[in-house]
């Protein structure tokens, strides 16, 4: 058993070591979508997705501070997460490499919601929101959104696909125990 810590006995803080440590801790993987100004779909891979609240209904999510994606997102008030399934890890390398925002939707095939922002077709489930707030935190955002729809089970057949989830540096699936 390990007892480092990220605090260094000079006072500085190991980030390589607190993101080895959080890497413990799996997460879902989501694209978290919306259109510009102009009406052109932009979308990133977001692992730092939360329920809030269920009264009223609101999630979140934690983009970096300037990020060219979400300030294209910001602009019209609304996003729309959409959790992968575990056949999509394509999409979370896609949509997660920088410098691609003009090709990022280049063969994915998308629908839109109600406030017309992408929602990827297979997705596990996707969550429609207009923007509530939006709170700096340290080198990210906190965006606040309320939710106006959301759905679940891509294939209507009741059967709604594996989410995708993120551990320790690499990609997989679920599979429920008991």
């Amino acid at each position: 058993m390990s007892d480092q810590t990220s605090e260094q006995s000079d006072g500085s803080f190991d980030a390589g070591h607190f993101r080895t440590v959080m890497g413990h801790f799996p997460t879902g993987v989501t694209v978290v979508t919306g259109l510009d100004a102009d009406g052109a779909p932009h979308g990133f891979t977001i692992g730092s997705f939360t329920s809030v609240s269920l009264d009223p209904p609101m999630v979140g999510f934690l983009p970096q501070i300037g990020s060219a994606t979400w300030e294209a997102i910001a602009a019209s008030g609304s996003f729309c997460v959409n959790v992968l399934s575990d056949q999509q890890s394509d999409l979370c390398w896609k949509f997660a490499k920088s410098g691609t925002d003009e090709t990022r939707f280049d063969d994915v095939d998308w629908h839109g919601a109600p406030t017309g922002s992408p929602i990827l077709d297979r997705a596990v489930a996707w969550i429609d929101c207009t923007v509530e707030e939006v709170y700096d935190m340290g080198d990210h955002h906190f965006v606040l959104g309320r939710v106006g729809s959301l759905d679940a089970d891509a294939d209507h057949d009741g059967n709604p696909p594996v989410p995708l989830l993120f551990f320790k540096g690499a990609l997989g699936g679920f599979a429920a125990e008991g």
